[in-house]
């Protein structure tokens, strides 16, 4: 069964992102609460916790995996970017944006996309997901949760709780969330291009 934690959305308790952080460092997968939604998230390390979430959503292989970042210069690490890309990209985080981009070497190959070779990177101002990264260190591996035949991204904690209890160690509930999943841009070929309309402002790319 999964552990349902209580959270404070604007001041997280230090001592309960601790547990947190120390369970994602003991392989555990967890939901949580974004600027858009609830994710599931498990340290990048983490093999058994990647094909958990492609059960859990009923996705394959190709799926691109997202890195939820802490900040700008952590996202650099894991993604290519061009002068414009960078440009762009910062001027739009912290925000409800997934940016599709080129891995470089510190991502394990089995997270990219098998072909493109490509990741997805997020950065969000959640004080309860900016509390957890700077505890963990690094970068969740996240996939918004979407579960099959839906559209839209869970927002409660109870019902997650409720609905995946044998199939998620944690869930970290901080009150409401927004149902709109974060917008995509796919930067991959050198410009951008909307795949998939969300929170984020979509105009900034067109």
């Amino acid at each position: 069964m999964a552990r349902y934690l209580d959270v404070h959305p604007d001041n997280p308790q230090a001592r309960t992102i601790g547990q947190v952080v120390q369970a994602l460092r003991d392989d555990a997968l967890i939901a949580y609460p974004t600027d858009s939604g609830y994710a599931l998230g498990c340290q990048l390390g983490n093999r058994e916790g990647r094909d958990r979430i492609l059960k859990i959503r009923d996705l394959d292989e190709r799926h691109h995996f997202t890195l939820m970042c802490s900040d700008f210069a952590q996202l650099g690490q894991f993604v290519h970017l061009d002068n414009s890309a960078f440009r762009a990209i910062k001027a739009a985080t912290p925000g409800p944006y997934t940016f599709i981009l080129p891995a470089t070497s510190e991502v394990p190959k089995r997270l990219m996309h098998p072909k493109k070779r490509t990741v997805g990177v997020r950065i969000t101002d959640h004080p309860v997901v900016c509390a957890l990264l700077g505890e963990l260190g690094e970068p969740l591996l996240t996939s918004t949760l979407i579960l099959p035949g839906e559209t839209e991204a869970r927002t409660m904690g109870w019902e997650i709780k409720e609905e995946l209890d044998h199939q998620v160690d944690i869930v970290i509930d901080s009150g409401d969330v927004s149902a709109q999943p974060t917008t995509v841009v796919d930067w991959s070929e050198g410009y951008p291009e909307v795949l998939r309309e969300g929170a984020g402002d979509t105009s900034r790319f067109e």
